[in-house]
């Protein structure tokens, strides 16, 4: 301290002083550092405006990430080390669009990881150009990956959270109650829970004037499982579409999209579709579970006599093998079923389908795409070329894809598809109606199999009943007409018993539990093929099989009616009454 201060006066002049000196020094370095702010800033801006005009100049897309927000579902598109050398990053991906950003987008190598992140996501893709600060700002990024709780296209449904589900929704009617106290965020997490614990195949969710219904196709029969308020609409449907890449806000024209439920045991993938409708949308999420198509032949439900019959036409090393039925009758299990059966180190299999539902290890499986030309027909002439033995196409629609189809089973292929139409004796005056030869198609054919999806009766719950006289009048009538030629024997009418289940907390009190396939299968003998012609109608070629001892859907569940699988109501009604 100086030796001139003698007193409190000096002392505070001194202090004063020294403030004042110091308040000066702090203004100064504040100035300064704003000073070198403001000139960060306008570098910063100058170095943007000369990317915008290089991205003119080079007649690219441009932008500025410095406020962009990128999500860590894009960033993990491109690992941070590649992202380095390529001075490249994924900036935007929805599912259905992707775009890259990069400091040099003329790159051969950029251009090609575009081609390449699109194939694998089926996603529409560009490339922007960026600045070397968007460029650091979005590497920076990546840091943060690790502390993020990962990002995924769908719902994460923890094992804990789906034992706690479990505990709490037994039948379908539980549902409602679980649902009723859930906030809006939590409500998509236990309809899923729900649908995996019920054995859901398909979620419908509903928008109605006054409420949002929500019901589970469960064995194939729609169940009503919960009603929420129509103010949750809004959030639930943004929810919906935000996880199966959906535009949020497209809600005038029909979308679709996927999602996967995530879990140890195995991840889900979920199909979405969503329709107009008048109080909202429609939207349905059908539930691929690797588990519904591990169905092995031996246990989709075929007699012993169909199953020896039907595996001597599958056997043969060229011919076409086809499934007919409506939509949900079990078509693509049968076939995956016979795929499996097929499925050895010394055959080729190929399959055509759209879309790819589910993956079959050691199996070449291709997706049609109609906006790059690659459809059935197309998609079929360029297997032929990849020296298949067995290939399988989802569906034959048109006399193109027909005729590529008929070609390949009388060169030396055997061929698998499946067709619309209400049962096996249909295939054939539905493919006359197409424009096929009859002269061609004859020695193509090998078998046709006619098929529903019956309910089974539940074993918790199971016992004896006894049929109303319509119904049993049926039996009698349906049992007496098995062909003697078919080899079926028939319990004597004393020896019938029949069964329901009276419901119980196994079968959501429905009665049944699971569900097997009833069968008809038409296979070409001399007799069809001598019949063929541009004339033959649906009627005679249904009677000349009768005659050959082919069992029509009816019968078979009639016969699996006797041995107690099934009950009369559901023949019915999957079946009718018949003729």
């Amino acid at each position: 301290m100086p030796n001139d201060i003698q007193s409190i006066e000096d002392l505070l002049s001194f202090t004063g002083a020294k403030s004042s000196q110091k308040n000066a020094t702090d203004g100064l370095a504040t100035t300064v550092e704003k000073f070198e702010e403001k000139m960060h800033d306008l570098r910063l801006k100058e170095r943007e405006q000369e990317a915008e005009q290089r991205a003119s100049t080079q007649k690219v897309a441009y932008v500025n990430l410095r406020a962009f927000p990128i999500s860590p579902e894009a960033l993990r598109e491109i690992p941070k080390a590649e992202a380095e050398k390529l001075q490249t990053v994924c900036f935007l991906f929805t599912g259905t669009e992707i775009r890259l950003a990069s400091t040099d987008p003329t790159r051969q190598e950029v251009k090609d990881l575009l081609f390449q992140l699109q194939e694998r996501n089926s996603a529409n893709g560009g490339i922007y150009l960026i600045s070397e600060e968007s460029l650091r700002i979005a590497i920076k990024a990546y840091d943060s990956l690790p502390t993020i709780s990962a990002i995924k296209k769908g719902v994460n449904v923890s094992d804990e959270e789906l034992d706690q589900y479990k505990k709490q929704i037994k039948t379908a009617e539980d549902v409602q109650t679980v649902v009723k106290g859930a906030s809006v965020s939590d409500i998509m997490t236990i309809i899923m829970a729900a649908a995996l614990q019920l054995g859901t195949s398909d979620v419908h969710i509903e928008a109605e004037e006054k409420q949002i219904v929500a019901r589970f196709r469960i064995d194939g029969v729609l169940q009503e499982v919960a009603s929420l308020p129509h103010e949750f609409w809004k959030k639930i449907v943004a929810r919906i579409k935000l996880i199966s890449g959906l535009k949020i806000n497209v809600n005038t024209r029909p979308q679709d999209g996927r999602f996967t439920i995530f879990l140890n045991e195995g991840d889900t993938d979920v199909r979405v579709s969503t329709i107009p409708t008048n109080w909202g949308e429609s939207v349905v999420m059908r539930l691929l579970k690797p588990s519904a198509i591990n169905v092995e032949f031996g246990q989709l439900g075929y007699r012993e006599l169909a199953a020896k019959k039907l595996l001597k036409e599958i056997e043969k090393p060229h011919g076409m093998v086809l499934t007919t039925g409506p939509t949900g009758s079990g078509k693509t299990t049968t076939l995956y079923a016979i795929l499996r059966k097929l499925n050895t180190s010394d055959e080729k299999i190929i399959t055509l389908e759209d879309p790819i539902e589910y993956k079959l290890q050691g199996i070449n499986q291709s997706q049609v795409d109609a906006s790059k030309n690659y459809t059935f027909a197309s998609g079929l002439r360029s297997i032929l070329r990849q020296d298949p033995d067995v290939v399988m196409v989802g569906e034959i629609r048109d006399l193109e894809t027909a005729e590529v189809a008929i070609n390949a089973a009388l060169t030396g292929h055997l061929l698998l598809s499946t067709l619309h139409t209400n049962d096996a004796a249909g295939a054939i005056p539905r493919f006359i109606s197409m424009g096929v030869k009859a002269f061609l198609l004859a020695p193509a054919l090998n078998a046709i199999i006619g098929q529903r999806l019956t309910r089974k009766i539940c074993t918790n719950c199971k016992e004896e009943t006894t049929l109303t006289e319509r119904e049993l009048a049926f039996v009698k009538k349906v049992a007496s007409e098995i062909p003697p030629a078919s080899g079926e024997i028939v319990k004597p009418e004393s020896e019938w018993k029949f069964y329901h289940g009276k419901g119980c907390d196994v079968c959501n009190k429905s009665g049944y539990k699971g569900r097997l396939g009833i069968y008809e299968i038409l296979t070409m003998s001399d007799e069809i093929k001598a019949q063929m012609s541009e004339n033959i109608s649906e009627y005679q070629v249904r009677e000349l099989a009768k005659k050959q001892g082919m069992t029509t859907m009816q019968q078979d569940g009639i016969l699996k009616v006797l041995d107690g699988i099934t009950t009369v109501d559901e023949v019915l009604r999957v079946a009718g009454e018949g003729e």
